[in-house]
């Protein structure tokens, strides 16, 4: 028994020993460990690269108290470690949506933390997960990103080195990690590029940097391409949390010292790649190449001179490479380099080969002189001819849609006059007209890929008048061919759809419209033949369904398939009528649209016969399609009346002239309204066809128009009975009325051409309107209601009134529309914005009219001078803001997705009303305040609550908001700068904000508005301070007041004397003139602060460009006098535009000066 208590004895202790033994090796790690971390000294690591880090002195150890803190330090820090761990896989893993938004929401506190940084670190070292490693990236991506309390340059050094190393010594990351690092490489080097230490650029090492990795492991090598590709794609990606001044500039310095070299380097090592047996099968080596190719793309594809042109205009596109990358295009082994990668690279990887070969068929022609551009231009077309006879990889979609770029590309960069003397151009043209006819063919693959060949046949087509070459373009052969096969294959298109029930291309009416233009001008070319196979397709198709309506046996899918055969021969008809306006027409082309005009209208007669029993959606919409391009053809003076088209109009169908014409239209403009109210998109084109006909023709022809009987029909008839989308249908949204507004607005034009004073006509055709209003005010007059009906009619009856008042330009027939409405009906519009102010479908069609009727427009709210109608319409305006601006603002907050429907939009037209009224010229707003009268204040105060309640980045998130506001602003600062003035300090601030972002944004309106707006404000301070200088009379209050605030904070003037000085100097300013004009009176009233700009942008210049760029401000101010006399403004204007100029002779080829930029920034 004794022997077992003394073996238990010894064992405790031995135990107890070991438990002190390893606390004190586990506090010794740690303590060394977080000694060093607490710095961000990053743990020494064996690199293969021979990467060497800078290292910081470490901190002399402590002892006491020091060490307990650490311990708990060391504590927190491991338990932050797995909290941080378990987020990361509940963000990436989770399916629960909760937990994942908790994690989310956990995960944003810990980026926005004061400690993120050195977490990060801890992360990247000792995370378990992949997931940890990409959020560690992700964070210090955005530390060293941000703009406010940005990052020290030593510690972006280390963190860049510490980037590299890890990278380095860890080349089988996770690929989203190995990314996010790259990410963060990138984005250090493009926002340090600028930075020097001990006279050198630290950041701009790139080349040296990855040559390190290009001299190790396949994985290594991928890395590096990696890191100077993602590089190469930041610097060219302008960021919005940057000025783009600085953008432009570090992109311009980047190009002209590294992208060359770079771009010369991704051709050897893809050279390289070419000579040797690469086993693409090897998931690495694929990689590489893959990677090298993108890198080589990324390269052509920079943005070289700042044009930061988007994809819509990709067909447009010219790439500017720089004058010293000729060498690279003249040596046709870079060409033939891409050709031969094409050849011998999988599938796979082709389209990244094509991509870099319509870049480099797009370098500009200027880069060459004539000779060279010939010779280039024939190793192109050899190498296209070699892909189009071996067209092994074209099946795949992606290859066959870049070589569809490709083949666009050679018509777009060069002229058909250059392209004809190429050696082998009628083999060539013969390849691509056979390769286009077989894609047209097969309709279904690819279809998107459709449009490039179309852009380049039209563009051949368009050529013909204008080339000069004697060699044959031999085009009169191949374009019938390509015409052919379009519009067979989409006639025969129609039943495999219909069978397979496959996606329907006509349903995508943009698409449609984008092909039918090209078509116009491909059809025009040899036009005998086109209109042949048209009549030819047209007859056998209306003939079958013309059987098939009369056959008792026929199946509804034939007589579907005939119906969607005439849609697109409708279409096609159209659109090759419309491409009359880009070739000289003959007699014999117009005889020839005749025929393919009787044979439409044919048609429309027999559907139109049928519509009371049915009808094709399709159909009618290419019908309209049709009619809009017949009326921009042959409606109008440029037509002559001796067209041959109105001779064959007058021979088959009887139409002997123009107003039977016209006829005809008003006559299936009414038909649709009548059988087609219920359908949004046909009732709207036919509308808008309507809308044109009233709109930009002489008085003559308008006057024939509403002599016609059917005319007549509408002005007198505009009820719900006769056209059913005027009813009140409850199964429709409010928003499906808008038509109603282009139905109005037609008719008010066509009743204003024989309307002159006669108030009886005016009266009798309002009287469906005076109906409406008086069932909506006999309903808003009990205290039980139909809510909805009461909605839908007051909506239906306000959209009609807005199209009326758009139509009556005139002050006759406004001002009877003005007597109408007011004040009889005025009350109920204010009632509607009382009762519904929540709802924004009721409540903005309300507003909208409002907006309209005070809006002067061609001076038609002219009253007389014994009338009171100006100031009784401001008050009804005053009213109806007031009212709806203290009710939205009782909504409270808003989801961020709903606030400009609900809110914002409703604001941003009571903006544009009280902008309308406040610069309509028909008020005298002096008679206010002198009766005292409290409307126009209280307009003007319910602006400023609701300015208060939107946020800065919404007025420039929503463009009409915006345009709206500045606008509004801008009359503001002319004509009433005494209530701004008078407005309490942080709503000065706030209005200042505004002007300042205001005066960088995109839109040039609200740029020019700003700048007005500003030129008010600094000639309104510079009268004060000259007057308060000269010992003029006591300023009011107010005045003092608003001295006073600028006084308090003149950073905010010198904010914008800097934004504008710098738009001027580093920008395209598309706006020179309004930019000048607040310039002068910035200058005036900062002009110590002018001065020490001027010479930080002076000593930021290299050495031998100081004096030029100091004389270029001297010049700016020569003659300059000390006021904003209107002599002395011009004057300054005059010198700004020569200043800008030698500004940029000046900083041309210079890579210095973004400094400077930095600091107006």
């Amino acid at each position: 028994m004794f022997i077992i208590t003394l073996y238990f004895i010894i064992t405790i202790i031995f135990y107890f020993i070991n438990i002190i033994l390893y606390l004190t090796i586990f506090n010794i790690i740690f303590y060394y460990y977080y000694d060093y971390y607490d710095y961000f000294i990053f743990p020494p690591s064996c690199c293969p690269l021979g990467l060497q880090r800078r290292r910081c002195s470490s901190s002399i150890h402590k002892r006491g108290s020091e060490r307990c803190m650490k311990w708990r330090k060391m504590a927190d820090h491991v338990q932050g470690l797995a909290q941080l761990e378990i987020l990361c896989k509940q963000l990436y893993e989770t399916t629960d949506t909760a937990v994942r938004h908790q994690a989310e929401k956990a995960l944003v506190e810990f980026t926005n933390s004061p400690d993120c940084l050195s977490k990060c670190q801890l992360l990247l070292e000792r995370g378990s997960s992949s997931y940890s490693q990409l959020l560690a990236a992700t964070c210090l991506s955005k530390l060293v990103s941000r703009t406010s309390n940005p990052l020290p340059l030593e510690q972006r050094i280390d963190i860049r080195n510490y980037v590299l190393n890890y990278l380095a010594t860890r080349p089988k990351l996770a690929a989203f990690v190995t990314q996010a690092l790259i990410q963060l490489y990138a984005r250090i080097t493009k926002l340090g590029w600028f930075d020097c230490q001990k006279d050198d650029y630290v950041f701009r090492n790139v080349i040296a940097d990855v040559t390190r990795f290009l001299q190790d492991s396949v994985e290594h090598c991928i890395i590096g391409v990696t890191i100077l590709s993602q590089l190469t794609n930041e610097i060219n990606q302008a960021d919005t949390t940057h000025p783009l001044t600085k953008h432009r500039k570090i992109a311009s310095s980047f190009r002209d010292s590294s992208l060359f070299d770079i771009f010369t380097l991704s051709c050897n090592l893809l050279k390289q790649a070419s000579g040797k047996n690469l086993n693409l099968n090897d998931e690495s080596q694929h990689g590489l190449l893959m990677q090298l190719l993108k890198l080589s793309y990324n390269c052509l594809n920079y943005d070289f001179i700042g044009t930061s042109t988007d994809e819509s205009s990709d067909d447009l596109c010219t790439v500017q490479i720089p004058t010293s990358w000729r060498s690279a295009f003249l040596d046709s082994s870079t060409l033939q380099l891409f050709f031969n990668l094409y050849h011998s690279i999988p599938p796979s990887l082709s389209p990244l080969v094509l991509s870099c070969l319509v870049q480099i068929a797009s370098v500009r022609r200027s880069l060459f002189n004539n000779a060279e551009r010939a010779k280039f231009l024939s190793h192109l077309v050899d190498g296209v001819k070699r892909i189009l006879a071996n067209p092994q990889c074209l099946p795949d979609p992606n290859n066959y849609h870049e070589f569809c770029r490709l083949l666009a590309r050679l018509k777009s960069n060069y002229q058909l006059g250059e392209l004809v003397k190429v050696e082998n151009y009628p083999e060539v043209i013969r390849l691509i007209a056979n390769f286009t006819v077989t894609s047209l063919q097969h309709w279904e693959f690819a279809p998107n890929s459709v449009h490039y060949l179309l852009s380049l046949w039209q563009r051949l087509a368009a050529s013909v008048p204008y080339v000069k070459a004697t060699e044959p373009h031999l085009l009169e052969t191949y374009t019938p061919e390509v015409t052919k096969a379009y519009i067979t294959s989409r006639l025969e298109s129609v039943h495999v759809i219909l069978r397979d029930g496959l996606e329907d291309p006509l349903d995508d009416a943009g698409l449609v419209q984008q092909q039918l233009d090209q078509l116009s001008t491909i059809g025009r070319c040899e036009y005998e033949k086109t209109c042949a196979l048209l009549v030819q397709l047209f007859d056998q198709a209306a003939q079958t369904y013309q059987e098939l309506l009369q056959s008792t046996n026929s199946s509804a899918a034939d007589v579907t398939v005939q119906e969607g055969r005439l849609t697109w021969l409708v279409y096609i008809i159209g659109a090759v009528i419309g491409g009359r306006v880009s070739f000289a027409s003959t007699d014999e082309q117009d005889a020839m649209d005749g025929e393919l005009v009787c044979r439409v209208l044919q048609l429309m007669n027999l559907t139109d016969s049928r519509l009371a029993q049915a009808g094709n959606e399709r159909l009618e919409l290419a019908m309209l399609s049709f009619f809009e391009q017949f009326r921009k053809i042959y409606i109008g003076d440029q037509v002559q009346k001796s067209s041959k088209l109105y001779r064959r109009l007058s021979e088959v169908l009887g139409l002997n002239d123009e107003t039977m014409v016209l006829s005809v239209f008003i006559g299936k403009i009414i038909t649709n309204l009548k059988y087609w109210g219920q359908c949004e998109p046909i009732t709207s084109k036919t509308l808008q066809l309507l809308n044109d006909l009233s709109l930009g023709y002489p008085l003559p022809r308008l006057e024939k128009l509403v002599k016609l009987s059917a005319v007549q029909f509408m002005l007198n008839n505009h009820t719900s009975e006769h056209f059913s989308f005027l009813g009140i249908n409850n199964q429709s949204n409010l928003s499906d009325m808008r038509c109603r507004t282009t139905f109005y607005t037609a008719l008010g034009r066509l009743l204003m051409v024989d309307l002159g004073e006669d108030e009886d006509q005016f009266e009798q055709f309002m009287l469906p309107l005076t109906a409406a209003f008086e069932a909506v005010a006999q309903m808003l007059s009990t205290n039980t209601f139909n809510e909805q009906e009461a909605k839908r009619t007051l909506v239906g009856l306000v959209r009609d009134l807005r199209g009326i008042a758009f139509a009556f330009n005139a002050k006759t027939s406004f001002m009877m529309l003005f007597d109408w409405i007011y004040p009889a009906y005025m009350p109920i519009l204010q009632r509607a914005i009382e009762l519904w102010y929540h709802d924004p479908a009721c409540t903005t069609p309300v507003l909208k009219l409002m907006a309209e009727l005070v809006h002067n427009r061609s001076q038609r709210l002219q009253f007389d001078v014994s009338s009171p109608n100006g100031i009784l319409l401001f008050r009804e305006t005053s009213k109806m803001i007031t009212t709806y601006g203290n009710r939205i603002l009782t909504l409270g907050e808003v989801p961020k997705d709903q606030v400009y429907g609900v809110k914002l939009k409703g604001v941003s037209v009571c903006f544009a009303m009280l902008k309308a009224v406040l610069s309509g010229n028909y008020v005298n707003f002096g008679v206010f305040r002198l009766y005292g009268d409290d409307a126009l204040d209280n307009a003007l105060q319910t602006f400023i609550k609701l300015l208060l309640s939107i946020p800065h980045s919404d007025l420039l998130d929503y463009p009409k908001l915006s345009q709206s506001f500045y606008s509004l602003l801008e009359v503001l600062t002319q004509d009433h700068m005494n209530f701004i003035a008078s407005l309490e300090p942080h709503v000065v601030m706030y209005i200042l904000s505004s002007i300042s972002e205001g005066l960088t944004a995109l839109d040039t309106m609200v740029c020019t508005g700003c700048c007005s707006s500003l030129d008010h404000i600094v000639t309104y301070l510079f009268k004060q301070l000259s007057r308060s200088t000269k010992k003029r009379p006591t300023p009011m209050a107010t005045d003092d007041r608003f001295l006073h605030i600028m006084q308090q904070h003149p950073e905010m003037i010198q904010q914008m004397l800097s934004t504008v000085l710098n738009i001027i100097i580093f920008e395209d300013c598309r706006n020179q003139w309004s930019m000048s004009r607040p310039l002068l009176g910035l200058i005036l009233l900062n002009e110590k602060y002018f001065a020490d700009l001027r010479n930080s942008i002076v000593n930021s210049q290299p050495p031998e460009k100081q004096q030029a760029m100091h004389l270029c401000f001297e010049n700016l101010m020569e003659g300059i006098e000390r006021n904003l006399l209107t002599k002395n403004r011009d004057r300054f204007t005059q010198n700004l535009s020569v200043f800008r100029r030698e500004v940029n002779d000046s900083m041309k080829n210079s890579t210095y000066g973004v400094n400077s930029n930095d600091m107006m920034s």
